[in-house]
């Protein structure tokens, strides 16, 4: 049975003495959304998170990292795949980092690896309903590609319904952004390119009286991180990769 040290990824990595600017840097180019901070000897100390980064500005170009380190989801090589869902459940982060018995950072555990596996093990039971966030973040189709980062930092949040006259039409997200290279050239263009140019169509939904299984499944096929519920024609909920798991978490606890 695979654990931890089986589906390890590299992610990406800053000593904590680098500058805030370069974790904004690093995050703001990559799909990932968290990166790790290591010490002089290799060492995890915490993670930045994407919401963090993108609030600096030219005023902290200075401003090393210490302050901005937050306690990382750590496994080791040997823990279950389990036990790496119940620190994803407890952290609501995107990563769990891996390091070995010196605390030295092996690598990361992302929750898009982690979650067909959990999948094929635990049945989640229930309905969307049960397990759905009603707080809802929408962008407007004619919002400029800037502020898909103004959300981001507002929400937490990394992708997001797209609405136009008050109907769903699609969903954006910072790897629409990163996979058409618009990372750095929305900015330039000054709000030229615009939400629906870019959002992801036509949109998977599903409604509250599903299964959540049925969520679950349609998370995995499409390879896609939330996932919008619609009733009567309005989004009134939107259920994620972690909402799933945390109906997962007393079969997870058992297995702890």
């Amino acid at each position: 049975m695979k654990v931890a040290m089986d589906i390890v990824s590299a992610v990406p990595i800053l000593g904590d003495h680098d500058h805030i600017t370069r974790a904004r840097q690093v995050l703001r180019e990559d799909a990932f959304r968290e990166a790790y901070i290591v010490d002089a000897k290799g060492r995890c100390i915490g993670y930045i998170d994407i919401t963090d980064a993108l609030r600096v500005n030219a005023t902290k170009s200075n401003v090393t990292l210490e302050g901005y380190v937050k306690t990382a989801a750590v496994v080791t090589p040997e823990d279950t795949l389990e036990t790496v869902a119940a620190a994803v459940i407890q952290s609501r982060t995107d990563s769990v980092a891996v390091v070995d018995t010196d605390g030295k950072l092996i690598g990361g555990i992302l929750v898009s690896d982690l979650f067909p596996i959990v999948l094929s093990r635990h049945e989640p039971k229930g309905k969307v309903a049960d397990c759905m966030s009603r707080k809802v973040v929408t962008a407007d189709a004619s919002d400029p590609l800037q502020r898909v980062y103004t959300l981001i930092i507002e929400s937490g949040y990394t992708a997001f319904p797209v609405m136009k006259k008050h109907m769903l039409i699609g969903m954006i997200s910072r790897r629409d952004l990163l996979d058409a290279g618009h990372a750095r050239r929305s900015l330039a263009q000054a709000g030229a390119v615009k939400v629906e140019d870019l959002m992801t169509t036509p949109v998977i939904s599903i409604t509250p009286d599903r299964e959540i299984r049925t969520a679950a499944e349609l998370l995995v096929k499409h390879d896609i991180s939330r996932l919008p519920v619609e009733e009567d024609g309005k989004v009134i909920g939107i259920l994620d990769r972690h909402d799933v798991l945390s109906g997962l978490k007393i079969q997870t606890e058992r297995t702890l």
